[in-house]
């Protein structure tokens, strides 16, 4: 939980990072942010520049958890618009996740509709841990919000797909998208190991 690791923080006299709580996972998210650079956040000089995000659209589909909380929440301060497209009750909690305004994001329905335009398409697992008792529900409840090559296809012909692993090919993502040319999970992978060293 997010407050344990904040009371935990408040009492330590070492900096304390966020790996992950149920609310957040800013390691994550940063080291997505460092793989988006890498790939398509250049300046005009070619250089690598994370003014380069403002204006990007980024389309969520699945999940309204510690993930899609930490893109608004990036958003937010990167000037980049998040597609959320989440299953009925399963909505990011737009109090949890802090989010000042309105102007960073916008919900969808249909996910085949958030990822319409998108420069990167990103998902998560359906069960995130601590909720393995509600498996099966999630599996009908999210069956429609598995990331597909149609869904790619209505994102801009050059976006990328992303998944913070591991991943479940057939579930949240089809294997010919996860194991396609237009992703980049292994380099999202391993800019973990140079974000959690930074």
């Amino acid at each position: 939980e997010q407050t344990k690791i904040e009371r935990f923080a408040a009492h330590s006299r070492v900096p304390v990072i966020n790996g992950l709580t149920n609310e957040f996972h800013p390691c994550q998210i940063l080291a997505d942010i460092f793989t988006f650079i890498e790939h398509r956040g250049t300046n005009s000089e070619g250089k690598p520049d994370l003014a380069s995000l403002a204006g990007k659209t980024v389309a969520w589909v699945g999940d309204g958890n510690n993930m899609a909380n930490t893109w608004l929440q990036a958003s937010e301060i990167l000037g980049f618009k998040v597609h959320v497209s989440t299953p009925g009750g399963y909505e990011v909690d737009q109090s949890i996740a802090g989010i000042r305004s309105s102007d960073s994001y916008q919900v969808f329905k249909d996910p085949l509709q958030a990822c319409a335009g998108a420069d990167l398409v990103t998902t998560d697992v359906w069960t995130s841990m601590g909720f393995e008792a509600e498996n099966e529900a999630r599996k009908k409840a999210f069956a429609k919000w598995c990331v597909d090559r149609e869904m790619m296809a209505a994102a801009l012909p050059d976006a990328l797909f992303m998944h913070c692993l591991p991943a479940h090919r057939g579930e949240e993502v089809e294997a010919e998208v996860i194991d396609g040319p237009q992703s980049v999970v292994w380099d999202e992978a391993e800019n973990r190991l140079h974000a959690q060293k930074a």
